[in-house]
């Protein structure tokens, strides 16, 4: 009751069990009219979804062919900071054995390691260490922890140079190791291959 008033009882009549002629002709069209519009809206939906997940495939499928190269960029990239890092840090132990050497006048280098330019004689003697000749207490000394591996070749199989090669020439001909290069003969993303590093 409102002020007085009786409430009007509101019938919720479900489609299903309607029947058209309980509801004159009017009623009729208008109920098959409904359902008709509902059951459109309803196609339009599903057509609209499918319409919008092809867009976001197509969207995703173009972000991730631009990310690609990217990421490969970006690999390479980290790949070539890792080998000049190990390019400088097997350069700075060659250093460090050239400079002990002559600041002992290769006196204290064993006689078998001893090269005549002074540089080491092979890789192996700066992570493999030796005795310094005089020592007592027989401790080595060492100029590398461990050779660095080549991320260009996956290996600790570097080329060497000798103080006697000539900067354009393949082989080394020397007896000592006066620097080391990448056997890799890729390209970098500078231009240049990695073997000229």
């Amino acid at each position: 009751m409102i002020e007085g008033k009786p409430m009007r009882k509101r019938w919720l009549l479900s489609p299903a069990k309607v029947h058209p002629g309980s509801l004159g002709a009017k009623g009729g069209k208008r109920l098959f009219a409904s359902l008709f519009h509902l059951g459109q809206g309803r196609c339009t939906q599903a057509g609209s979804s499918l319409l919008e997940m092809i867009i976001t495939l197509a969207i995703l499928a173009i972000l991730t062919s631009a990310a690609l190269p990217l990421a490969r960029t970006a690999a390479r990239s980290r790949q070539e900071a890792e080998l000049r890092r190990a390019l400088r840090e097997i350069r700075f132990a060659i250093d460090r054995y050239k400079e002990f050497n002559d600041q002992t006048g290769g006196q204290r280098i064993p006689a078998e390691l001893r090269t005549q330019s002074g540089y080491p004689k092979n890789l192996e003697v700066l992570y493999e260490g030796f005795v310094p000749v005089g020592n007592v207490d027989n401790r080595k000394i060492f100029f590398l922890r461990r050779l660095p591996i080549d991320p260009m070749t996956g290996k600790a199989d570097w080329q060497i140079r000798t103080s006697q090669d000539d900067p354009d020439l393949a082989l080394s001909l020397g007896d000592d190791v006066f620097d080391v290069r990448s056997r890799s003969t890729a390209i970098a993303l500078d231009g240049t291959r990695y073997d000229e590093w």
